[in-house]
């Protein structure tokens, strides 16, 4: 599958190496923007706030099936139920909120696990395989919440996994590897 990433931080950077390590031919975007075009699956790893000003940056986009990874941890653009559909607005394409829940800091980590970790995510019906797939092939197991309508559920949750991490709730390994501030 070709797979173009917009972002290459914690998130798209290490998504791209997971999905390379799987086969897949992936081009990793970064804040200059470049082009889409031959893309399959589009992938957004850009903080929430600068969405629009990402995908202006990327020829090729429009109609393209859309992984959205991004969370916001601040001020969100409320003229969209969710990140999720601020993106779609902007590509048009089936969507699918992923791997906004997951760590980044230990995708290296997923393959070495006793058992594979999940990704949650909601998606467009056109979207559910290939979410489902690259989720797979990123080394976990995917968990469907729903439909497009529950992103912003999973956006949400991420307010409560940070409000866990800052107790240590998630045990010394979580809270050594992802203090809030670093994900």
């Amino acid at each position: 599958m070709k797979i173009t990433v917009i972002g290459r931080g914690n998130v798209g950077g290490g998504l791209a190496r997971l999905w390379q390590q799987a086969g897949h031919e992936v081009t990793a975007l970064g804040r200059d923007g470049g082009d889409a075009s031959d893309a399959d699956v589009v992938v957004v790893a850009v903080p929430g706030g600068e969405i629009g000003e990402a995908l202006a940056k990327v020829q090729g986009v429009q109609g393209k099936l859309t992984i959205d990874t991004t969370n916001t941890l601040g001020a969100r653009n409320e003229q969209f139920p969710s990140l999720a559909h601020e993106v779609k607005s902007i590509v048009g394409g089936p969507t699918a909120k992923a791997f906004n829940t997951n760590f980044a800091l230990v995708y290296d980590q997923v393959a070495s696990q006793r058992t594979r970790p999940s990704n949650l995510y909601a998606a467009d019906d056109e979207a559910r395989e290939v979410a489902e797939q690259l989720t797979r092939d990123a080394g976990y197991d995917p968990v469907y919440a729903g439909g497009l309508d529950q992103a912003r559920l999973l956006e949400d949750n991420l307010a409560l996994l940070f409000a866990v991490n800052r107790t240590g709730g998630l045990g010394p390994f979580f809270y050594r590897m992802a203090k809030p501030g670093e994900l």
